[in-house]
């Protein structure tokens, strides 16, 4: 499954959830998603470096309106669901995830219909992406199923505002490697999870979310062989 995606547009938001958030949001992956999508990328995906041992899958890619990839998302550990349960007895976690979304650094330019500028991706672009999908598979236990929409609706919002303030108090600043290399990244924590965003030594932007895992053990790298994650 691939979504058409309005990161970096001009007068939009750095991206776009799913047009059926509610039934396949970008954080489930409800049906196995396919490698083709991922191979069509100009650009290296990211995942979590060799030290992470457990399940990896792929989730979704976005394209502009011309069929262009501009990101995708890998996850790893358990595939997230959305569910008012995800808290066992103890209040520990039931689930143990990280997805790791890869944007591809693009400057200012013509869209491929010639119709429109869109805007230069940035990290703000990959901390929203990263913040919408955690909330994409996030249901507050207290929530009625009716309006979980306009709670993801308002809530979607408020992580592109965060997206687009990376210097301000809700952030903080995180180092992780990056192929090895020490990279800063902005970082923030809520009820639903963590997120983080930066940009690689070699240009991409990357986005992290995740849920009881913690992000401070993480390390990245360059997915050598994607079609292995299929």
């Amino acid at each position: 499954m691939e979504t058409t995606s309005r990161v970096g547009a001009q007068g939009a938001a750095p991206g776009t959830a799913p047009a059926s958030a509610a039934d396949t949001p970008e954080g489930v992956p409800a049906t196995r998603r396919t490698v083709d999508g991922y191979l069509r990328a100009s650009f290296p995906w990211y995942g979590l470096d060799e030290a992470f041992t457990g399940p990896r899958w792929l989730m979704q890619v976005g394209t502009s309106a011309d069929g262009t990839v501009q990101h995708g998302s890998i996850g790893h550990g358990d595939e997230p669901s959305i569910r008012p349960d995800r808290l066992d007895p103890a209040g520990a976690e039931k689930e143990r995830y990280a997805v790791v979304v890869t944007v591809a650094a693009s400057p200012v330019r013509r869209s491929g219909d010639g119709t429109g500028v869109l805007d230069a991706t940035s990290v703000s672009s990959a901390a929203w992406l990263a913040g919408s999908g955690l909330l994409a598979c996030t249901w507050p236990p207290q929530l009625d199923h009716a309006l979980r929409d306009d709670w993801l609706d308002q809530q979607t919002e408020a992580a592109f505002e965060l997206a687009d303030e990376l210097g301000g108090p809700e952030w903080s600043t995180l180092s992780l490697p990056v192929d090895g290399v020490p990279t800063p990244f902005h970082y923030r924590e809520s009820e639903y999870g963590w997120v983080l965003a930066g940009t690689t030594p070699g240009g991409a932007h990357l986005g992290a979310y995740g849920r009881g895992m913690s992000a401070y053990g993480l390390g990245f790298a360059v997915v050598r062989d994607i079609t292995a994650y299929a």
